[in-house]
């Protein structure tokens, strides 16, 4: 029997397809598609053959079974038949839409999105749809499991995208690189019931809950009359508890975290603590409530963000978080503080490492030893100073998440080889800076930013390493990414779009390089 009669005539998943052989049957595939069909991407499962084919710069799903297969038919495309070293086959072709996606991940296991656990992870997140096999060959062969989907309702506003969009584009990327290990997808800062029912309809499976707008920040710097005034009106009923059985559980004696670690709370750092965040861990519980409701317990996982607030969160807050969440019977895998220090948008950590090293060893204890739960890095991308010591310190107790780091490498490629719609893209990102970074802790000034009508095609790529125009670039994704023309058409979206998918190998190379080293000191 030759290759194709070996996979028509598997049961289950059937193993990749030697190289050799993969290589001599998507030629063959190709010659009776009239496309070209990726060797790496071809899977087997059940009597279907999938493969990924491009086609006028465009990704095509490629499916082939035997004519008496009738699974055939509920692939949308069409259909070719042909004889392939003797078997006679039917082949489809079809288009990479919502209804194909769903039926991929019915067939093939390793394209869905699972749970991950304790387990350390990494965030990809795509703002494009395109940058997945790049991701792919970036984690590939790591102990660290990957979340391909990962995006916020926020930047899916932002980029014109909604779940099943970001889940279907990870899906074709984890198929194209025929990936086979666990990942999981990740509904990033969601702050609404209606937020988090879009995503459990898409098949997310990572619930990130962000109770931002319910910390109150003013809890550090207020006279301790007002704290006491703010402590006596918290919702009671709603958190479950009173101020004489919450002050009974965390003030009578010291909580022995570890035999590291012994938080002592006073009735102020208590009372300021609970003024900060008892509302956020009331809003989280509500939100895993509701999600738990409608999902079985081993279907999703939940994540606490806090990240996004403009001071620290201290160990002591960080206790009492952990503490109201056990007691509110929330059940969490990961926890993003807001650590000390600046964690802006595509840059570096600013700040001192060895405070944060100091401060962070406390946090992970704590995650260590009043859960366990992992420790998760927001705006996490590009920290390359302090991912050492988070490694040694959190071991497998980690998760980081990346998203626009990916975005500038998609504009690296677009400043190589259309130099013309990067100077357009840069101008116009200036130009939109004052507005888009509101909703970000940035801190480039767009005076600092050199004209790309100064610099020479080959100077541009550099921009993308300077501090400045790399934060102007990063947060004005969303405003590039939907800006129209006078006619009403996209100005730079399709363009960008066009440039990516004409040079797939290109892309792909560009974000596996960038995010290795994301990766590397966490294997």
């Amino acid at each position: 029997m030759g290759l194709i009669s070996d996979l028509l005539s598997s049961t289950g998943l059937a193993p990749p397809a030697d190289p050799v052989d993969a290589v001599k049957l998507a030629g063959q595939l190709s010659e009776v598609l009239k496309l070209s069909i990726l060797p790496h991407s071809i899977s087997a499962s059940n009597g279907l053959i999938f493969a990924v084919g491009r086609r006028d710069d465009e990704r095509v799903l490629c499916v082939a079974a035997r004519p008496t297969n009738s699974t055939l038919i509920e692939f949308v495309g069409k259909e070719f038949p042909a004889s392939i070293d003797g078997e006679r086959v039917s082949a489809r072709v079809c288009v990479t839409n919502h209804a194909n996606a769903m039926d991929v991940r019915k067939r093939l296991a390793f394209t869905r999105p699972q749970v991950i656990g304790l387990r350390k992870s990494f965030g990809f997140g795509d703002r494009l749809g395109l940058a997945t096999s790049g991701h792919v060959r970036a984690v590939r062969g790591t102990t660290l499991r990957p979340f391909f989907a990962q995006q916020s309702i926020r930047e899916m506003t932002r980029s014109g995208r909604d779940p099943e969009a970001v889940l279907d584009d990870a899906t074709w990327g984890i198929l194209e690189e025929a990936y086979r290990e666990a990942h999981g997808a990740d509904a990033d800062h969601l702050k609404t019931t209606e937020d988090a029912d879009a995503c459990m309809a898409a098949g997310f499976t990572l619930y990130t809950v962000d109770p931002g707008y319910y910390v109150d920040i003013s809890a550090d710097t207020e006279p301790m009359s007002g704290i006491i005034q703010k402590f006596s009106e918290l919702p009671w009923k709603e958190l479950e508890t009173t101020p004489a059985d919450l002050r009974k559980r965390l003030l009578a004696a010291p909580i022995p975290v570890s035999g590291k670690l012994t938080v002592e709370f006073t009735e102020e750092t208590l009372s300021r603590a609970a003024v900060k965040y008892a509302r956020a861990v009331m809003h989280v519980a509500k939100l895993h409530r509701h999600i738990a409701a409608k999902l079985p317990a081993d279907a999703f996982e939940l994540e606490l963000s806090v990240d996004e607030t403009a001071t620290p969160t201290s160990v002591a807050e960080h206790c009492f978080i952990a503490l109201e969440l056990k007691r509110m019977d929330v059940r969490w895998v990961s926890l993003a503080p807001r650590f000390v220090g600046a964690f802006e948008k595509g840059v570096d950590y600013i700040g001192d490492p060895a405070e944060f090293e100091r401060k962070f060893v406390d946090h992970v204890e704590i995650a260590r030893e009043l859960g366990p739960y992992k420790l998760s890095l927001h705006s996490g991308s590009d920290k390359f100073s302090i991912y050492p010591v988070i490694a040694r310190h959190a071991g497998e107790l980690i998760h980081v998440k990346t998203a626009g780091t990916s975005y500038l490498e998609a504009l690296r490629v677009a400043a190589v080889l259309d130099p013309a719609l990067f100077r357009e893209i840069l101008s116009f990102s200036v130009s939109r800076y004052e507005e888009d970074r509101r909703s970000y802790h940035v801190s480039a000034d767009v005076a600092k930013v050199p004209e790309g009508q100064s610099l020479k095609d080959g100077q541009l790529e550099k921009l993308l390493e300077q501090f400045d125009a790399r934060q102007v670039l990063h947060v004005t994704y969303g405003s590039v990414l939907t800006a129209k023309d006078e006619s009403g058409a996209s100005r730079f979206r399709e363009r960008l779009l066009t440039v990516l998918k004409r040079n797939p190998e290109v892309h792909a190379a560009a974000v596996q390089k960038h995010l290795e080293r994301h990766v590397q000191p966490f294997t």
